[in-house]
């Protein structure tokens, strides 16, 4: 018995060490894992981001009852965005989340990094989240959550759950067609590099923003507004 046991613990920790996650991972998700997911928040640390343009310790961001929490940087805007090490090209991503009463956050991909830029959203579509109800501003539809943010705006299928309560999200990108999925619908689709969407741009909020939008690869986050926000169970599979 007692080899039995050993046998199966090696095993996970080598699967673990092969796929570049920590062994309880592993354990907890082999389906996930044999589906092709990539877990890019392991529930415990910040291993495999950093912050926006930064390296060295993040501060703004804290894990909290298996949660990524955002606590709001003391800084420039844009400047406590959270990165991925990791890049990616066509691919879907999946999280759940949450926002305190009167919060503003966003997800991003195709985030590119560099001197030219101070924050991700110069670059980065994104997925907004707020709370469409409690906010205080009066919010444009291209505001609200689940909008590709200044540029498209959600259904009529759109169903989102009271502040404080966990709401599921998801992106799926692939050769330039897009969905926003919330909490298991589909709300939002378009196609990127469109003459459509090229008006888009640059008749809108981004016309001042060449880049915004042009990366084909790049890597994901999590935006810092200064609000807090809440999300865990982020993974991520990329579609070839």
């Amino acid at each position: 018995m007692k080899r039995i046991v050993f046998f199966t613990v090696a095993i996970n920790i080598i699967g673990s060490m092969a796929f570049g996650m920590p062994g309880y991972l592993a354990k907890v998700i082999p389906p996930a894992r044999k589906a092709g997911w990539i877990v890019l928040f392991d529930g415990k640390s910040l291993t495999g981001w950093h912050l926006f343009n930064k390296t060295g310790e993040i501060e703004n961001w804290k894990v909290e009852d298996g949660a990524l929490v955002c606590h709001g940087f003391k800084g420039p805007s844009g400047a406590g965005d959270l990165v991925s090490d990791q890049q990616f090209e066509n691919f879907e991503l999946s999280w759940e989340w949450k926002v305190d009463k009167g919060s503003n956050s966003g997800v991003f991909y195709h985030i590119l990094e560099g001197p030219k830029f101070k924050r991700a959203s110069e670059t980065a579509p994104e997925y907004q989240i707020i709370d469409d109800v409690g906010f205080p501003a009066k919010l444009e539809e291209w505001q609200k959550t689940g909008a590709d943010y200044a540029m498209n705006v959600p259904n009529d299928k759109k169903r989102l759950k009271p502040t404080g309560e966990w709401n599921t999200g998801k992106i799926v990108f692939n050769k330039g067609h897009v969905e926003h999925w919330l909490n298991g619908k589909k709300i939002l689709e378009f196609d990127a590099w469109t003459e459509d969407w090229n008006k888009q741009k640059k008749e809108g909020k981004w016309k001042d923003y060449p880049d915004y939008g042009s990366g084909k690869t790049g890597a994901v986050g999590f935006q810092d507004h200064g609000n807090k926000a809440y999300f865990k169970n982020i993974k991520i599979r990329q579609i070839k």
